[in-house]
């Protein structure tokens, strides 16, 4: 199994401890790549939409793009991140808006409908579950079908000074996981993902996309007609 942890910080903290937990733990074969943001993509999307006419044309397209071929080898995505201010934190969301082009409205990337992703956050107090949603919503609208959230209020700011029980909690957690993510099997498409592409197909038959080439894109794709990415 490819494993892929995208992680929103520099620095290996409780939120990093857990995300290699769950990695390591899965029980199949496996080769773990990880990504550290900022220090792995330092840049904000500059809103200049040179990239709806083309992958190649963002500023930051070389940096980006070995992130994005490791995610689309994977079978496992795991995305870490420190609750910050109750949400997401900024390297993570500027990764999630430097990536909006694979969202099922542009150009969704066929490999995504059949990965598995985590999604990981903690936090001393409150936000945790927050912090995740940012990154679920968005690996959902990339057409990511099995994603699995935790949300973890550790009431410590580093990995050193969470209690014995909730690392005991945490082990029993990340162990059941593991074991469910090992699971070789292709992970079903569910009603919501395949009725929002049949509107995003619509929307590109009727020449609603951001550019003609998008339309084209899903021409190829054979998407406009009963070709699906999950079949």
């Amino acid at each position: 199994m490819n494993i892929v942890l995208i992680h929103g910080q520099n620095h290996k903290g409780s939120t990093y401890h857990i995300g290699r937990m769950i990695a390591e733990k899965v029980t199949v074969e496996k080769e773990i790549t990880e990504f550290f943001l900022p220090k792995d993509l330092n840049h904000f999307c500059l809103g200049c939409y040179q990239c709806i006419e083309g992958d190649q044309n963002c500023p930051f397209y070389g940096e980006k793009k070995k992130i994005m071929d490791a995610m689309e080898a994977a079978d496992l995505l795991i995305f870490t991140t420190p609750t910050y201010c109750l949400r997401a934190s900024a390297p993570m969301k500027s990764f999630l808006d430097l990536t909006f082009t694979y969202w099922m409205s542009h150009r969704p990337r066929a490999c995504m409908f059949s990965k598995k992703a985590v999604v990981v956050s903690t936090a001393a107090g409150a936000g945790a579950k927050s912090a995740t949603k940012d990154i679920s919503t968005a690996l959902f609208y990339w057409g990511v079908p099995y994603i699995k959230t935790l949300g973890v209020a550790l009431q410590a700011m580093h990995w050193d000074m969470v209690s014995a029980k909730k690392k005991k909690k945490l082990d029993t957690i990340t162990t059941k996981l593991a074991k469910k993510l090992s699971n070789n099997k292709k992970p079903f498409t569910g009603f919501k993902t395949r009725f929002i592409f049949f509107v995003m197909s619509k929307m590109q038959a009727g020449g609603m996309g951001s550019s003609p080439i998008e339309k084209t894109y899903w021409e190829e794709n054979g998407w406009l007609n009963k070709n699906r990415p999950w079949k």
